[in-house]
């Protein structure tokens, strides 16, 4: 039987519309790796930056908690000389309190 040229035509425009469909549907998939490439970039630089930034600020945090550390330990030693009986039954009763407190737990 010989060959329909309207069938032939049909099977051509057929094949050539799945060529289209498999072209444009790769074309999408190369771009939403591009978009999704680029998305992780951008978070790898806002995580590192946010990083940075929080290494920044725990230092100066840090300095300023030693600081004052510093500060409250000579204070403390300090009013120890100069009233050592005072700070003795300061921190006796302190520790008393809480010891009370802990044997309340159980």
């Amino acid at each position: 039987m010989p060959a329909n040229p309207s069938n032939d035509s049909a099977e051509a425009r057929a094949d050539g519309a799945a060529d289209a469909a498999e072209r444009s549907f790769q074309e999408a998939v190369d771009a939403a790796e591009r978009k999704i490439t680029e998305a992780a970039r951008r978070a790898e630089q806002v995580l590192r930056e946010g990083v940075d930034n929080l290494r920044s600020h725990s230092r100066e945090y840090g300095e300023t908690a030693t600081q004052q550390f510093d500060e409250a330990q000579r204070y403390v030693v300090e009013r120890v000389k100069e009233r050592p009986l005072t700070a003795t039954v300061a921190g006796l009763g302190i520790g008393l309190v809480i010891g009370l407190l802990l044997s309340n737990r159980r």
